[in-house]
């Protein structure tokens, strides 16, 4: 996908390989960034839940940020998680992305306080837009209520966009509650909504929506790239088929702790168990877990490797 002022289609939510001492690894990084763009990503989305974000410091965010434009990335290609609870924190990250060329920021509400009011999200999000203003961002909501228990409304949306025209311009929905996301296709027809599961790919391309950012993609790719694929070329048989294949091995994975479920097939196909590193809470799988996760996922196209030595 050629960089452009919108991004579409397949998109990772980027794993973050950490060294011996729980930092962001930059050439891990950068090599697997690397490898998703060339095995079926059109884009990546660093820094958020699967990146392990909100248990990596604040200049550890930045360090990353800053090592991906030195490595050459595609920072067109890339929409960062920038939010965090604190405002300030928040525009920091922000500035950093921008101002290194990210495509995008993905921002979580402020998080920790319960229950606030839409008076109180509108604040939050029109302080962001306000302190990166001159950076010209694109702004992508973060609707992931499961985990940070702050929903995002069409109305405080509505409001947004009128407030901020242009940069307000999409949104993550990991709820999994596709007709959440259609609410949002529908209410915002240049509104760009990805799900935040390939297993929902087909639904929102049909519906009109921009593809998906999903976890589950560091591993699938090569799958949810066939929808996609089959979809634009008009092929409805092929693309319902391969949303079934991209479907069951996003089930099989989701069977696992996905951090580390995700880490260990990373592992695995690098032969690198440095990439098992994870931050507390996260833990990796133990062996027995871990040869059921490859077991699971052997029949399916690309996993042939993950084939126990006695099947």
């Amino acid at each position: 996908m050629a960089e452009t002022n919108e991004s579409r289609g397949v998109f990772a939510a980027v794993l973050t390989p950490l060294d011996a001492d729980l930092r962001p690894d930059m050439k891990r990084f950068a090599a697997h960034c690397r490898w998703l763009l060339d095995n079926g990503c059109d884009g990546l989305a660093p820094l958020g839940t699967t990146g392990e974000a909100n248990s990596l410091a604040v200049a550890d965010r930045m360090a990353l940020i800053e090592g991906a434009a030195e490595a050459g990335l595609p920072m067109g290609r890339m929409i960062f998680g920038t939010g965090t609870p604190a405002l300030h924190d928040t525009v920091a990250l922000s500035r950093a992305a921008l101002k290194a060329g990210a495509g995008g920021l993905l921002a979580l509400p402020p998080f920790y306080y319960k229950n606030p009011s839409e008076e109180g999200l509108f604040a939050a999000f029109a302080g962001l837009a306000e302190r990166v203003g001159d950076l010209a961002p694109r702004l992508y909501l973060y609707h992931f209520p499961q985990m940070s228990a702050v929903p995002i409304t069409l109305s405080l949306t509505a409001r947004l966009r009128e407030a901020f025209p242009g940069v307000f311009v999409g949104m993550k929905d990991s709820s999994g509650d596709f007709a959440n996301t259609k609410s949002f296709i529908k209410a915002f027809p240049d509104f760009q909504a990805f799900s935040g599961s390939e297993e929902l790919l087909l639904d929102n391309l049909k519906a009109g929506g921009t593809g998906c950012i999903s976890a589950t993609t560091n591993a699938t790719a090569h799958l949810a790239a066939r929808v996609l694929k089959a979809w634009r070329t008009g092929d409805a048989a092929a693309a319902e088929t391969a949303q079934q294949v991209a479907t069951g091995a996003r089930r099989t994975i989701s069977r696992f702790p996905a951090i580390a479920a995700l880490k260990a097939i990373v592992a695995k196909r690098r032969g690198d168990r440095a990439w098992l590193n994870m931050l507390p809470p996260q833990h990796p799988l133990d062996e027995a877990r871990t040869e059921e996760l490859f077991a699971a996922l052997a029949p399916f196209d690309g996993f042939s490797a993950f084939r126990l030595a006695e099947a």
